[in-house]
């Protein structure tokens, strides 16, 4: 069975007791995708590109998500430097703020992260 965790990227499920007790044991696990040893993408950056789309903004997606501003910009800079091509792209603001733009690379790199993350979590239920 499968269980909500308070931190949204650990996956939880609980293990198989008995016919009449339930399992004191959980198996928990997190997805993330490293490059050359550097996280590339993981469940918060994922939310951060989600946000981003939905918002057109890192600013107001980084408030969205209660984190700072040069955090989740430090996030898609180094996603970018990552990425085979931009997951965002960048335009400087004026009076009205700038904007950003989730690219097509990025609704790709979610998509496949998505994929990677139910498939863990369906590896996980094997043993719940």
């Amino acid at each position: 069975m499968r269980k909500k965790s308070k931190d949204n990227d650990i996956i939880e499920v609980s293990l198989r007791g008995d016919l009449t007790t339930e399992s004191p044991y959980k198996a928990k696990g997190k997805v993330w995708v490293e490059k050359d040893g550097e996280v590339y993408m993981g469940w918060g950056r994922v939310e951060l590109l989600e946000q981003i789309d939905n918002l057109g903004s890192i600013a107001a997606a980084a408030r969205k998500m209660g984190m700072g501003y040069r955090n989740a910009w430090l996030e898609v800079e180094e996603m970018n430097r990552l990425a085979p091509k931009p997951l965002v792209i960048k335009m400087l603001g004026g009076a009205g703020g700038g904007q950003a733009i989730l690219t097509a690379e990025g609704q790709k790199i979610i998509n496949e992260y998505k994929e990677l993350r139910a498939r863990f979590l369906e590896f996980l239920e094997r043993f719940g």
